[in-house]
């Protein structure tokens, strides 16, 4: 019997363009469609150079890996499973990205829960489809001081079975671009600081 080839992803854009990336087997992990990233690094395009980012779901790595080829100044990619933790490590070490790039293994909203030492500029959100973790994930963005004034936020989500709407956004999010491909709904939104309460 003939191994399988192993999984891999491509970078699309940027200084490590074209390179390709094995990643583990791992359940629900699911690379961002190269079309999907493409679109979203566009719209990113402006805001990309010298941001900070985060990949809060890694997986693959996909678009955190992007992000660092396209000129982010630092990306935090993090991941529980503990073969991906080591697969994305591996990852940055072949790109030679391990001063601007770093993974902590951690449950996503685990690493929520503590103190940010600085607000990210850019976040993906892009958790297995099977789990209910963006309403929370969302609220802990904005709650415990992650997002810098403005923040883009990226949102996958699937449109299958009637999936697919955004999860409660606070009022000072708002989406700015949001398109479908196949199965995969996506979302760029921008976040602002809220304004005041009045005296």
């Amino acid at each position: 019997m003939t191994p399988r080839a192993p999984n891999r992803i491509r970078i699309i854009g940027g200084t490590h363009r074209g390179r390709r990336l094995a990643f583990p087997d791992a359940a629900g992990l699911r690379p961002t469609p190269d079309r999907v990233r493409e679109t979203l690094f566009n719209w990113l395009m402006p805001h990309l150079p010298g941001a900070r980012c985060l990949d809060l779901f890694a997986g693959s790595g996909a678009l955190g890996l992007e992000a660092v080829s396209r000129g982010a100044r630092d990306v935090v990619l993090v991941d529980a499973n503990p073969a991906v933790v080591t697969s994305l490590q591996e990852n940055l070490r072949l790109l030679g990205e391990t001063e601007r790039a770093r993974v902590i293994r951690s449950d996503a909203l685990a690493f929520l829960r503590k103190e940010t030492d600085a607000p990210f500029d850019i976040v993906f959100l892009d958790p297995p489809y099977a789990t209910d973790l963006l309403p929370e994930a969302v609220r802990l963005l904005e709650a415990g001081g992650w997002l810098a004034d403005p923040a883009w936020i990226y949102i996958e989500t699937p449109v299958a079975r009637g999936q697919g709407a955004l999860p409660p956004l606070p009022a000072n999010w708002s989406l700015q671009r949001e398109k479908q491909a196949g199965q995969v709904g996506y979302h760029l939104l921008r976040r602002v600081s809220p304004a005041p309460a009045p005296d």
